[in-house]
């Protein structure tokens, strides 16, 4: 049998985002429903209500991407600040950042 996968996402905050949510009672992880096809990261940012302007990028399934990369459903998503030695170029690079980087 066949599993199926869940039309989910599980999305985590990271550093300062972390505090962000927390410090305005938010959960710092949430559950949101995304549709089969995908929606870019920047729209999940959104409708956490964390503010795009403070986002590096995200991990996507332990790759660092930018804002428009896709997010489908099961994908593991943390999104990272500014500023967090892990988002550096030194550990990851900057190529998926830049790959998928909202214009």
């Amino acid at each position: 049998m066949d599993a199926q996968i869940p039309a989910t996402v599980t999305v985590r905050m990271i550093a300062t985002l972390h505090m962000y949510r927390r410090d305005r009672g938010l959960p710092v992880r949430a559950t949101l429903e995304v549709p089969e096809s995908g929606v870019p990261a920047a729209q999940l940012a959104r409708e956490l209500d964390l503010p795009l302007e403070r986002i590096e990028g995200l991990f996507l399934n332990g790759r660092l991407v930018g804002l428009g990369a896709p997010v489908r459903p099961g994908d593991r998503v943390a999104f990272v600040p500014h500023g967090t030695p892990a988002s550096h170029p030194a550990f990851f690079g900057r190529s998926g950042i830049e790959r998928y980087a909202l214009v």
